[in-house]
């Protein structure tokens, strides 16, 4: 309610006795509907003035309201003379609130009354021949401060729906512009396609015997053609012929990618683009590793410890990160690495391969091998493997440390053999294979040996049931049926000449039903004051119940000392996978066709020694007793290991595994692939033998054959052994 604020509108009478009103401004008072203007008493007057016309009867605030709203009776009085009783005969009426007349005013004007939670500002100004002074104003101000608030927040809401439809407008446009460019890239792929398909009938001479019988094709096609001719190559180079089709069609270039299997007359070339999806059970991987920044693989200062940097193209399971593997995926992992590596420390260098769970967690060394010291800085061929349950965020990577800071600071201090074949593999394995990962350590004691059993402590396992220690701790029992892949490393420091000599064995054994037969064996040239280390790897059938243990055999008049530690010079690490999705194949150098004298990129013949398996065989070529090509019958990924002892005059000893796609082995498609390599230096002065040893992991498929070729750079292979210390062991595992 607008009161009148009092004293503030009139002053006090004259000389002349006459009471004014204030001249600026006069704010109306409304007590009743018929009076206008701020000074008018409680009723209406009605004398009659006939001489004023309809229109001079307004004053005030009803000149500029509808007519309908102005005094409906009588003329609209103005100062002092007004009478104090209205016609009706009532007395002094109660005021008439402000609010109370908004709704009507509102109602009124038909212009305003729909228009809620507005301001109405209503505006006289005063005639010159008025009362009230020209300059003076009235103004009435009402406000609607409910219906206000309730417009506010509908327009906020349908505000805040706009917005939404906005959004969600925008992503709708953002998809199909996205999907608007793949259309296009199909198209620019297709038209290049077609832009790029050659008429191979007219610019390639004979093809199909005569022009008359090629038809172009998005290959070309062969009017009756026969199976037989396909494999005879009558495609020609760069093409197979896709019996599906019934024609011939380019072979698959990878398009970067790394070609797991060559194209051959019938088949395309496979290429390393496929994934590891949520139905995988194994996977492969390799890469490089090199020495982190050194040129030439070289590293002359005198060092601690050095991380050796691991590049390779990332997939699904694994990517390179600052010279690191980084783990994509839940599994189990295997990891095999060959290097070649010289050095001028003294005492020994180790090769780590260590894990961490996050970036800059501490992490724990999943394997050690200790590289000894030799004179006339030979060439070393070392490998390392380990194992380990992985989860995505994981992170491998590759140390080399020194015992001290004496290492030769000259242009020859650590340098590492670059190979032509990826030095670095790794087998995945989902968890959906039921596989079983577990790590054991040797605990050694500070007496010396001539016969060495080992008495292990388990250090990890992913299932306690299905693989575990026995009650002595020497064996590793099994629960239930399946394959297995082992490593047992075991760092030594030896005393004499005749650890030199005759050097170390290394033996895994199998007890089966209480009956103990040996798997496999390996050699190590021994060392005289100086630190080593010793490892087998191999693979094997087992069935509950069946337990696996290893000894080590030195000379009689060497004195050996054992030892361990936590950076995994002293364990054993095996996977475990059921035998219905694994397999397993072992073969010992053949007796006959042996390599000797100058031998350069020839063949290794072996002979099978475990029960036959669908999966893969190995497959005779002339001789039965010579074979060569390990055949796999169906897809999957394997890991295998090699250990080869000889007697040689080689300044390079080079071992190659080649792998190709199928069994003819003939035509330019067929041409073989290296897989992996190990390049050892000449023999060490006063040993008898020497060893080689090679591991690596990779895909297989239906008529995938591979091999391993044996090269000796500047001098003569002398004898390999065929008795003991020469085999190969493979693991199958479905992918």
């Amino acid at each position: 309610v607008i009161q009148p604020q009092h004293g503030g509108f009139t002053q006090a009478a004259g000389t002349d006795g006459t009471r004014r009103t204030n001249p600026r401004t006069i704010t109306a008072e409304v007590f009743h509907p018929g009076c206008a203007g701020g000074t008018c008493p409680t009723t209406v007057s009605h004398r009659p003035t006939s001489d004023d016309s309809a229109t001079r009867e307004c004053k005030g605030i009803g000149c500029k309201l509808p007519s309908r709203m102005r005094q409906r009776n009588g003329k609209l009085c103005v100062g002092d003379g007004c009478s104090t009783q209205g016609d009706d005969g009532r007395g002094s009426s109660s005021p008439v609130h402000v609010t109370d007349r908004a709704a009507q005013f509102l109602d009124e004007l038909p212009d305003l009354g729909s228009q809620r939670g507005a301001w109405i500002q209503l505006t006289c100004d005063m005639k010159p021949n008025n009362d009230v002074p020209s300059e003076d104003a009235l103004v009435l101000q009402l406000q609607l401060s409910k219906s206000q608030e309730r417009f506010v927040e509908a327009l906020k809401g349908q505000q805040n729906e706009v917005k939404e439809l906005q959004r969600l407008l925008s992503e709708q446009q953002g998809t199909l512009v996205n999907q608007q460019r793949e259309i296009l890239d199909q198209q620019r792929r297709m038209y290049e396609q077609m832009e790029q398909d050659r008429d191979e009938c007219l610019e390639i001479a004979h093809l199909c015997g005569s022009q008359q019988k090629c038809l172009n094709t998005p290959g070309f096609r062969c009017q009756d053609m026969r199976e037989g001719e396909a494999h005879s190559g009558m495609c020609g180079r760069g093409y197979f012929f896709n019996s599906e089709m019934d024609e011939c069609q380019a072979c698959n270039e990878c398009d970067g990618d790394t070609v797991v299997s060559p194209c051959t007359f019938t088949t395309d070339t496979v290429c390393s683009g496929h994934t590891a999806g949520h139905s995988a059970l194994s996977q492969s991987w390799s890469g490089d590793v090199t020495l982190q920044g050194e040129k030439g693989h070289m590293l002359a200062q005198a060092f601690l410890g050095v991380q050796l940097h691991i590049q390779g193209r990332g997939d699904d399971v694994v990517s390179t990160e600052s010279g690191q593997l980084v783990l994509r995926q839940h599994g189990l992992i295997w990891l095999d690495e060959n290097l070649s590596v010289t050095h001028g420390c003294r005492s020994f260098i180790q090769v780590c391969l260590r894990m961490n769970n996050t970036a800059g967690s501490e992490g724990r060394d999943l394997s050690g091998v200790r590289v000894e010291q030799q004179e006339g800085r030979s060439l070393q061929g070392v490998s390392i493997s380990g194992v380990a349950q992985v989860a995505p965020g994981h992170i491998i990577s590759l140390f080399l440390r020194s015992a001290t800071h004496h290492c030769n600071q000259s242009t020859e201090g650590l340098q590492l053999f670059d190979p032509s074949v990826a030095p670095l593999s790794l087998l995945w394995l989902s968890h959906d294979t039921g596989a079983v990962a577990m790590t054991a350590q040797a605990m050694v004691s500070a007496h010396y040996h001539t016969n060495y059993r080992p008495v292990f402590r388990t250090t990890s396992t992913s299932d306690p049931y299905v693989v575990g220690l026995t009650h002595d701790g020497r064996g590793i029992r099994f629960a239930e049926s399946g394959t297995v892949r082992f490593v047992f490393q075991q760092a030594l420091y030896s005393m004499g000449q005749a650890c030199v000599s005759e050097g170390f064995q290394i033996l895994a054994y199998l007890n089966h039903n209480g009956t103990s037969m040996e798997l496999l064996r390996a050699f190590k040239p021994g060392v005289h004051y100086r630190d080593t280390s010793i490892a087998l790897s191999g693979a094997a059938q087992v069935g509950p119940g069946d337990t696996l243990g290893f000894e080590i055999l030195s000379p009689a008049q060497c004195n050996v000392r054992f030892f361990g530690d936590e950076t995994g010079i002293s364990i054993l690490s095996l996977v475990w996978v059921p035998a219905a999705i694994s397999s397993s194949l072992s073969a010992s150098v053949a007796n006959t066709g042996l390599l000797s004298g100058a031998v350069r990129n020839k063949p290794l013949f072996f002979h099978q020694t475990s029960p036959q398996v669908t999966q893969m065989e190995l497959l005779a070529k002339g001789s039965a007793d010579q074979k060569r090509d390990f055949v796999f019958r169906e897809s999957g990924t394997v890991s295998v290991a090699l250990d080869l002892k000889l007697i040689h005059s080689c300044s390079l000893v080079k071992v190659t595994l080649l792998r190709r796609s199928d069994l003819e082995g003939s035509g330019e498609g067929s041409r073989p692939i290296p897989v992996a390599q190990q390049v050892s230096g000449q023999m060490s002065e006063g040993s008898q033998w020497a060893s080689v040893s090679l591991r690596a992991s990779f895909q297989v498929h239906n008529g995938t054959v591979v091999f391993f070729l044996l090269d000796c750079v500047r001098g003569r292979v002398n004898q390999i052994s065929h008795q003991t210390g020469s085999g190969v062991s493979a693991l199958w595992v479905a992918s």
